[in-house]
């Protein structure tokens, strides 16, 4: 069985607080020379980005991959709107789910699979201001828990 060589580029600090995500893609994108260069220095920002549908084609939206600081003319708008690469029969199913169930596409990270960037896609639902108040309470409940759980094993 061979092992899969994943290194993790960049992820999105705010897609799990701000949704609930109940499915995850794995897709490809389009990239230029020189976004590819300054991907694996590390100059990429997910924080505002977001996915749509647009003719039957998905795009990413809001990611900032900065310019390559050797590329001169060859750089691109660092927030240009992306192509992702999806099979027909996956993007049917995209729409679908944000026609009429209200799914948002939420870009989760970034990262390399052998030599290709890869893109995983979540697909979710907004949270609401108290969950995401639950999510904080658990979080802060937990952390209190294992703080006295390691005052007690010492």
């Amino acid at each position: 069985m061979k092992k899969k060589n994943e290194n993790t580029i960049a992820k999105n600090p705010t897609a799990f607080f701000n949704y609930s995500i109940e499915d995850t893609l794995e897709v490809g994108i389009v990239l230029f020379g020189t976004e590819i260069k300054s991907i694996r220095t590390g100059k990429v920002n997910m924080k505002d980005s977001y996915a749509y549908i647009r003719n039957g084609e998905v795009f990413i939206s809001g990611m900032h991959i900065s310019p390559y600081e050797h590329g001169n003319i060859y750089n691109k708008d660092p927030i240009r709107d992306r192509k992702l690469l999806l099979n027909r029969r996956e993007i049917n199913r995209l729409i679908g789910l944000t026609k009429q169930k209200g799914y948002s596409l939420i870009p989760i990270s970034l990262y390399f699979k052998n030599s290709y960037v890869k893109l995983k896609l979540g697909i979710g639902k907004g949270k609401k201001l108290y969950d995401k108040r639950q999510d904080l309470a658990k979080k802060d409940a937990n952390k209190q828990i294992n703080t006295i759980i390691k005052k007690q094993n010492y």
